[in-house]
């Protein structure tokens, strides 16, 4: 029986599971959020990677595909800090590895994203296309933000990595928190990654957050299967967030050799890593996570200027077929990762949970 918690979520975002798919930006696909959404859970895109247009585009696909509810999410990262002389000697750093592929890293590096904090285009398409549930990862946006958001009819999450951070979401006047534990691929959710991080796991965080924080809680990270989901609902949780869980689905864009390596030894070895993108996330133990391995957070550029090489390493090493250097983002709980459709895993998620 669904608790008081679980049944005001699903009510608030009109779904029956309380099952989400994590808004994992160059991995979610419009057709993913579809099938999951259509399958009673809460499908979602990351948009923090994209321009307006692009952004406006992906929402577009989505409802031509279905009329279930759609989640967006955002980055509400600080501003990018430019600094000459750490970016190239991060340049020179990852020489050699351009070199060994026979190319030659970039001159320069740029700031490859725009906070939603600072993109008025952005605030003003999500007004005007109005999706019905946003998510801020990162930190939150301004209040004149987030009351435009909500003028809009749209419903609001945060990700919290810990009480405080919750605490400031709630002050805030989001509707629910994603407690994002240690154990969760990808980004670190943190709001300024330059604090002492206590790494809470997903059961504590989940746990405390439940008891705390006068909001519906959804607990992400290392969750994989409706066992995993079933324990957190026990703990307070009103629903559980998968990314990696998705990575492998037929919808993914997902490139076959990220698959490949979640399938591999090295989803039993992620590492917590700034190398690739300049902010602490989750990865597949690869090639560029060796890299960064032993680096002071203080030898390392700015996110997302850290990202600009990093995403050109990766793409020239692709094009020779060396997949080592992608963000291969991945929790704690990637051996348990399973190859089928994006509404096939919602309903196999759906009837573990009621074994």
């Amino acid at each position: 029986m669904p608790s008081t918690a679980s049944q005001h979520l699903l009510g608030l975002l009109r779904i029956t599971l309380p099952v989400f798919q994590a808004p994992m930006a160059g991995v979610s696909s419009p057709a993913m959020a579809a099938a999951v959404s259509d399958a009673g859970g809460l499908g979602s895109i990351g948009i923090g990677a994209s321009n307006v247009d692009a952004a406006r585009a992906m929402i577009d696909e989505v409802r031509q595909r279905t009329t279930a509810p759609l989640h967006v999410n955002l980055f509400v990262h600080r501003p990018a800090q430019p600094d000459a002389t750490v970016e190239a000697a991060w340049i020179d750093r990852l020489r050699p590895a351009f070199e060994e592929l026979g190319l030659a890293p970039p001159p320069a590096l740029r700031e490859i994203y725009t906070s939603f904090d600072a993109d008025d285009a952005m605030l003003a398409m999500l007004v005007a296309e109005k999706p019905p549930i946003v998510s801020f990862h990162f930190g939150l946006p301004a209040p004149e933000r987030i009351r435009a958001l909500r003028a809009a009819g749209i419903t609001l999450l945060a990700s919290a990595t810990s009480l405080a951070e919750a605490r400031q979401a709630a002050e805030a006047g989001v509707d629910a928190i994603i407690a994002q534990g240690y154990e969760a691929g990808g980004h670190r959710g943190m709001f300024d990654p330059d604090t002492p991080d206590d790494q809470l796991g997903t059961i504590a965080l989940t746990h405390i957050l439940s008891r705390r924080i006068d909001l519906p809680i959804i607990a992400a990270g290392g969750i994989m299967d409706g066992a995993g989901i079933r324990a957190v609902l026990d703990l307070g949780a009103a629903a559980a967030q998968l990314g990696t869980a998705f990575i492998a689905t037929e919808e993914s864009l997902a490139d076959e050799g990220y698959k490949s390596a979640l399938f591999s030894d090295a989803a039993y070895h992620t590492v917590m890593t700034r190398a690739i993108s300049g902010r602490p996330a989750r990865s597949l133990a690869n090639r560029f996570t060796r890299i960064g391995a032993n680096i002071g957070p203080g030898d390392i550029p700015s996110y997302p200027i850290a990202y600009d090489l990093g995403k050109a390493l990766h793409a020239g090493a692709k094009a020779s077929n060396e997949f080592g250097y992608g963000a291969q983002w991945a929790g704690q709980g990637a051996p348990l990762a399973r190859r089928m459709g994006a509404a096939e895993l919602v309903q196999t998620l759906a009837n573990e949970m009621s074994a």
